[in-house]
């Protein structure tokens, strides 16, 4: 069948970008982003582009050029659903927080929902598409939903996982390293699979584009990501060796990415992994391998979270015990608070942890971030719940200027690799801190011999 008009459910990191580079690529096709969140999907339709909610270098020229031509925003979920032959399904999908696999399994709520609300308002049959990142075999519940609560209409579900870096996203989705469709077996799945090979083709060599059954896609996803977190958490580990025995971790790195059985890819060290992929889909990789009974798998994969965390916590236990075993009442400057640059998203930064330990410690912490705003940093640690919202809004502030947040600070803590941290007037920066000025550099992102050379200590990861 030829897809004319498309439907995603959920207007995020991965539904907005995606669906405008589907609409700039197939001008044939009308493609609808729909949302319940009335403020996001104003954001979208802001006049000025630069001003949607999704910070991706490209995008916003992207979304400027198909936006009201094939590309629309649009709070009208039914009337979405209504219309389109495709949907995709691209809502949040978070680590439960409650019930059977609290801490480790996907919440699959907002899923079932959008099925439901699937099942009761289409009249006419739909290609459904999961871009979520789901739990294997999610795939046959959304189809047992569908089935029976619909409207005696036809539903192919296909799996189609996303593979965006955040920060990259765009040319992740322009040029990508393939696009995986899962689908069923029969005539009628295959015919699912070939639509959307079809509209991925229009832009996408065929050779990149591979088709699989719904399980294998479901669960590459969780592999992939499983994967990569596993090479940051090991070159991590290495990097505490590091620091013991004298060695330098980015010299070691080089060393092993330079074996072409390695590769240099995600050997870079730092204050530890964020973001919306990595921990979610290894939690739910080790879920699933406890409900299989297969406890060894499951304690394995477990174990590059625990390393993780323990980066992140070790980063936090640095900062004090550097500044004489106590940060009362001092002031730190976190330069950074998205998981990495180039993007706003924070889902499990590493700023937040090392934030909440550090107002547990009671220190006062200034943060700027070229591209996060105030009222998302104090939802970050309100989320936590470690202490009151009044207390963290008491114990951060957010400051528009770096300089500004950098003044008169006992030390600066490097979160983000945002490159303009690099081209920073540093000596004039150091001129207003109070002595000793420290930089405890998680990203190893700033010139050792410089920094030292203007008066300030100097520490990063692994050196």
């Amino acid at each position: 069948m030829a897809v004319k008009s498309i439907c995603c459910i959920g207007a995020g990191y991965v539904g907005g970008p995606t669906m405008a580079v589907i609409a700039q690529k197939c001008p044939h096709i009308k493609v609808t982003v729909v949302d319940l969140n009335e403020k996001r999907i104003a954001a979208w339709n802001d006049v000025n582009t630069d001003n949607i909610p999704v910070y991706e270098p490209g995008l916003s020229e992207i979304v400027a050029e198909a936006r009201g031509r094939n590309l629309f925003f649009s709070t009208e979920v039914d009337k979405a659903i209504a219309e389109a032959d495709m949907i995709f399904i691209s809502v949040n999908t978070p680590t439960k927080t409650y019930g059977v696999g609290k801490g480790m399994a996907a919440d699959l709520k907002y899923i079932e929902l959008c099925a439901r609300q699937i099942a009761r308002v289409a009249k006419t049959d739909k290609i459904v598409v999961e871009k979520s990142t789901l739990p294997v075999r999610t795939a046959s519940a959304i189809k047992d939903i569908l089935d029976h609560t619909g409207n005696g209409v036809q539903f192919q579900i296909l799996s189609n996982p996303e593979f965006l870096a955040e920060g990259t996203a765009v040319a992740d989705l322009l040029a990508p390293d393939r696009v995986l469709i899962g689908g069923d077996t029969t005539a009628e799945g295959q015919q699912a699979i070939q639509a959307l090979v079809d509209i991925y083709a229009n832009w996408v060599p065929k050779d990149r584009i591979l088709t699989t059954n719904v399980w294998s896609s479901e669960l590459s996803k969780l592999t992939a990501n499983a994967f990569l977190a596993q090479r940051v958490s090991s070159i991590n580990a290495m990097s505490e060796l590091c620091e013991k025995t004298g060695a330098d971790v980015n010299e070691v790195a080089r060393a092993i990415g330079m074996d072409s059985r390695i590769g240099s890819k995600f050997l870079k060290s730092s204050v530890g992994f964020g973001g919306s992929c990595f921990q979610k889909d290894i939690l739910n990789l080790v879920y699933i391998a406890k409900s299989y009974g297969l406890n060894e798998v499951a304690d394995y994969w477990e174990q590059v979270i625990i390393m993780n965390d323990h980066q992140k916590r070790r980063f936090a236990k640095n900062i004090i015990s550097t500044l004489y075993n106590t940060v009362s009442g001092k002031k730190i400057a976190f330069l950074g608070w998205a998981f990495k640059k180039d993007t706003n998203d924070t889902r499990e930064s590493a700023a937040i942890y090392v934030a909440d330990d550090l107002l547990s410690e009671q220190a006062n912490i200034s943060v700027y971030d070229p591209k996060v705003e105030e009222d998302q940093i104090l939802f970050d640690l309100n989320y936590l719940e470690t202490r009151a919202d009044a207390e963290n809004k008491k114990g951060i502030t957010v400051e528009k200027d770096p300089y500004k947040a950098c003044d008169g600070a006992h030390a600066i803590a490097i979160l983000t690799e945002w490159d303009e941290f690099k081209d920073y007037d540093w000596q004039k920066i150091y001129d207003n801190m109070l002595k000793p000025a420290f930089v405890f550099d998680g990203r190893n992102l700033l010139d050792k011999a410089t920094l030292e050379k203007i008066g300030f200590v100097y520490q990063s990861i692994g050196s």
